[in-house]
């Protein structure tokens, strides 16, 4: 009987020895590996606090070992505007995630939604807010959209141009709020309260360079900009102001 006893006293000191073990290895865990650092690269159409919570979810969405092991060899999908996102576990502490965005030329408005489309003019994503640094094309002809579709106009090579504007525009540095297409696909850029009229495609590159130089100057005005016959010859530039 006695023995008994004594066995069983040494099993409850035994469990209980061992929970206090799993207690510490637990805490140990989750404060040692707790996610004090989040290194984000690459988003544009969502901040760095979103793209953070659309990672670290659940529970243990703070801890580094979990989302080592949730994210291993696993890309991060489903997520609008997002192609993909790799998250690497740098330290304990630290995570870095990689924001994969798609690459998206421009938007057209259909229906109440902004239907965002790559460089090939295929419909990428639709969505009821706009994205800064994206512009809005105007003065393509279509009837329908479809998700996924490429945009149903008649001269497809329409959409190298965007993804040409669009790239230069970038390269200088430049956010431009809206590309306008007349008729015989001349063209017009929108900033805000300015309008720059660009005119043939000829020349881009020298037409779009000036941007920088001259756009801070026209803060606070309203008019259009006339870069159509600039050229590395002919500098010809000239601002008409509307009342």
């Amino acid at each position: 009987m006695f023995i008994r006893e004594e066995r069983k006293k040494c099993y409850i000191i035994i469990a209980l020895c061992a929970v206090n073990m799993v207690l510490l290895i637990a805490y140990f865990l989750l404060t040692h590996y707790a996610v004090k650092n989040v290194i984000v690269d690459g988003n544009k159409h969502y901040s760095a606090k979103e793209i953070q919570s659309m990672i670290m979810t659940g529970y243990l969405g703070d801890n580094s070992l979990y989302l080592s092991l949730k994210y291993k060899n696993k890309e991060v999908e489903g997520i609008p505007f997002v192609e993909t996102m790799d998250v690497v576990v740098q330290s304990n502490d630290t995570i870095k995630i990689t924001v994969y965005e798609k690459a998206l030329a421009g938007y057209v408005e259909y229906l109440g939604r902004y239907m965002y489309f790559d460089n090939e003019g295929v419909v990428v994503e639709a969505s009821k807010v706009t994205t800064k640094g994206i512009p809005q094309v105007t003065g393509l002809g279509f009837d329908h959209v479809v998700l996924y579709d490429k945009l149903p106009v008649d001269n497809n090579g329409i959409f190298q141009n965007v993804l040409t504007i669009t790239k230069l525009l970038n390269k200088y540095d430049i956010i431009c709020d809206k590309i306008q297409f007349d008729s015989n696909y001349n063209v017009t850029l929108g900033y805000d309260s300015v309008k720059v009229n660009i005119g043939a495609l000829e020349n881009l590159d020298e037409k779009i360079m000036q941007l920088p130089l001259i756009l801070p100057s026209l803060q606070g005005e309203k008019g259009v900009l006339d870069l159509q016959n600039y050229s590395s010859d002919k500098k010809t530039t000239s601002f008409e102001r509307e009342g």
